[in-house]
């Protein structure tokens, strides 16, 4: 039966016994005041809103926080709207028999104050994601909610003291998490968090100091414990706010990044910074896979990362001569003192580029400084340096502006550059290095362009600073002129046209804000935490790019050495340690809530033939069919059927680059399929995926995407 549209609950007729009034009204009656509370919420949070839009802008600090308090009405907001009464996840009852407990997706009050919802990311939420028999943290009974369209239409119980059973319909074999696992998939992962289970909410809710590694083998939810964990970590910790700094979520391809993209949103943070390690440098979007084995592990070690640093410093040598530097009105001398006193002038571990300014500057200080004031004004003195051709050539090839790909470039095209920069390099290691066209970037190259990125810095900032700062001076030297000619309009000389001679006026009435701006790279760093996922696969030159965004060193890093494509035979501690992180805890998953045993059953094989000590993870579940071997030949009917079958769902062919993929059935590489789940995988001639152990890792992940049922055909 459907109860009146009023009610928070649409329990179909099989559920008839949980529409017990005796069972609902509490929640129905807790409902009404979300719903009131949540009408309210909405309008003031509009009306905040508007007001802050319409407020003047300011500028400096004023401007930056009246944006960030912007995107957080707007965040809180989007998420009310998105959600209305499924913000709530459950309830949970004290064995003190104390009121239930409501737990949602973000803390709501009512007018009088009274706690509707608590955040889910609260120390006192923690029993109802942690409580178990074993260890019931204090509950008596727990209770979750599965929405449909934005009413319940189903809920479990769960009692954890003899004298809880009263009251509770709900009590039977399947808890709402293994009710869960086998719903249809679709193209976006689902919302998981109210069914999130006591060992991933461990690790979600452990501290941040340092890198927590969490290992895991398919289906264990790795992946949810890294989206909530980055979820959690803002909340909870204050030192991983945005202002100091924020999350960066690191995944293993854009696939992934499109499956988990309404996740971090549907917890009502929208602040954390996605990304794959291409995304980190502008040539990673069009970079090949490096097809000479030898070249890639050259490249993946960081050592040859480390050539960066003395191929920039090539580029910064002071004069060792003097000059004479002439001006309208009498020659300077430039000692190679002064050139070294400029080049000194920059702090510590600034970008060459913006190095180069400073230098400039100081430059011109020191020259002003020794011309005999009376013969010229300084500022026309400092014009007439601006545009000496001599200073300026010997500045430019004593520090030039460089961009970093010519840089990387000129390492794989001038053997002796890349000798002298990595002199541990072999002969024949330098000539594999050589490549005739020097910019062909590959994935290989991007540790060490992004390397030189960081070490270099923006050239282009430099130029549009120069830029700025013209236009800024032009805007200034128009509006004195502009005040001059009020002046001397003016009958008296006194008031307020006279007050325009003060500089501080004057200077106000420059709008700075219709000057060219400089756009920050939002994922140069650095970043208080960053979340690896997939991180098995990471070279020690691709660790280099996150280790120089997060300076603390305080990550989450998630993956699992069975399915490192080329291979892992290190622990996690023995591997961290060599790319330079310490004060290492490790958190095991071993419970697969994903895959089947049917699938597991034939996947375990696969992966211990080449990894014997892999750590395989024991499915809690069984779908009740069997895994299908069959033709190539029999793809079109296979789909046809099971899609006839299922109105819901999403399968997933894997290995044959031919498919064209529709609405419900994806086509992918064996690689790109990591990291995400279809209620069918059918995969096309699995043997070809490789005979190595790269091979066999494509075997078994692809195997284990199935939350259902497992086809493979060959075609032979």
């Amino acid at each position: 039966m459907n109860r009146a549209t009023t009610s928070a609950f649409d329990l179909p007729d099989s559920l008839s016994r949980k529409a017990d009034p005796t069972l609902i009204a509490d929640d129905e009656q807790h409902f009404a005041a979300i719903a009131e509370s949540l009408e309210r919420s909405i309008a003031d949070l509009s009306d905040r809103l508007d007001a802050e839009r319409k407020a003047p802008g300011g500028k400096g600090r004023q401007a930056m926080d009246r944006d960030m308090e912007i995107h957080r009405l707007t965040a809180r907001l989007r998420v009310l709207r998105r959600f209305g009464l499924d913000l709530c996840l459950g309830r949970m009852v004290g064995a003190d028999d104390s009121e239930p407990v409501y737990v949602g997706r973000l803390g709501l009050t009512d007018s009088a104050g009274r706690r509707l919802l608590l955040d889910w990311r609260s120390p006192a939420a923690e029993p109802f994601f942690g409580a178990t028999h074993a260890n019931p943290m204090g509950l008596a009974s727990r209770r979750r909610y599965r929405w449909t369209r934005g009413r319940i239409s189903d809920y479990w119980d769960e009692v954890f003291t003899s004298d809880g059973f009263e009251g509770h319909a709900a009590l039977d074999d399947q808890s709402a998490f293994i009710a869960s696992l086998g719903s249809s998939r679709s193209p976006r992962m689902r919302d998981v968090l109210g069914t999130i289970q006591a060992d991933q909410d461990a690790i979600i809710r452990a501290g941040s100091r340092g890198a927590l590694v969490v290992d895991g083998g398919p289906g264990t939810g790795k992946t949810v414990v890294a989206l909530h964990r980055s979820a959690y970590l803002l909340y909870s910790d204050p030192r991983l706010g945005h202002r100091r700094g924020g999350v960066l979520f690191v995944g293993p391809h854009q696939p992934y990044l499109a499956y988990v993209a309404d996740v971090l949103p549907s917890l009502g943070e929208e602040g954390v910074q996605t990304c794959t390690l291409r995304d980190l440098v502008a040539e990673g979007a069009a970079a090949a896979i490096e097809t000479d084995p030898d070249v890639a592990r050259l490249k993946s070690s960081a050592d040859l990362v480390k050539a960066i640093e003395p191929a920039v410093r090539f580029y910064e040598n002071p004069p060792t001569k003097g000059m004479t530097v002439t001006t309208p009105w009498s020659d300077i001398w430039l000692s190679p003192d002064d050139w070294a006193e400029a080049f000194e002038a920059p702090e510590p571990g600034t970008p060459h580029n913006e190095a180069r300014d400073q230098i400039w500057e100081e430059l011109l200080t020191i020259l002003v400084d020794k011309h005999d004031d009376d013969e010229a004004p300084a500022d026309l003195l400092r014009k007439s340096l601006l545009r000496n051709r001599e200073l300026l050539t010997t500045f430019n090839r004593a520090w030039p502006l460089i961009e970093a790909a010519d840089l990387v470039g000129d390492l794989w095209s001038v053997p002796a550059y890349l000798r002298l920069c990595a002199p541990w390099l072999s002969p024949d290691d330098i000539r594999k290095l050589q490549r005739e066209d020097a910019q062909a970037w590959t994935v290989s190259d991007l540790p060490l362009l992004d390397a030189a990125g960081q070490r270099l810095g923006d050239p282009e900032a430099s130029r549009r600073r120069r830029r700025q700062e013209a236009a800024l001076a032009a805007q200034r030297e128009r509006m004195a002129q502009v005040v001059d000619n009020l002046i001397e309009a003016d009958d008296d000389g006194e008031g307020l046209v006279t007050q325009l001679r003060r500089e501080d006026l004057q200077r106000n009435l420059v709008d700075e804000s219709e000057l060219p701006t400089i756009d920050p790279d939002r994922l140069a760093g650095p970043f208080a935490h960053i979340v690896v996922d997939e991180a098995q696969e990471l070279t020690d030159a691709e660790w280099q790019m996150l280790l120089l965004r997060c300076p603390s060193r305080s990550f989450t890093i998630v993956g699992d050495r069975a399915q490192a494509r080329h291979g892992f035979t290190e622990s996690w501690q023995e591997r961290l340690e060599r790319i330079g992180l310490d004060r290492i805890n490790l958190a095991s998953l071993s419970i697969n809530y994903r895959t089947p045993e049917e699938v597991m059953a034939e996947a375990e094989p696969v992966i211990r033939a080449v990894l014997p000590d892999a750590n395989v993870p024991t499915s809690i579940r069984s779908s009740g069919v069997p895994v299908v071997h069959g033709s190539v030949s029999d793809l079109g009917s296979i789909l046809d059927t099971w899609l006839a079958e299922h109105a819901e769902g999403i399968a997933c062919v894997i290995g044959d680059p031919t498919f064209q993929e529709t609405s419900r059935v994806r086509s992918l590489a064996p690689e790109l399929s990591k990291g995400l789940e279809f209620d069918l995988v059918v995969l096309i001639d699995p043997e070809a995926f490789g005979k190595d152990i790269e091979g066999a890792v494509d075997r078994y992940v692809a195997m284990t995407r199935a939350t259902q049922q497992l086809v493979i055909l060959t075609s032979s």
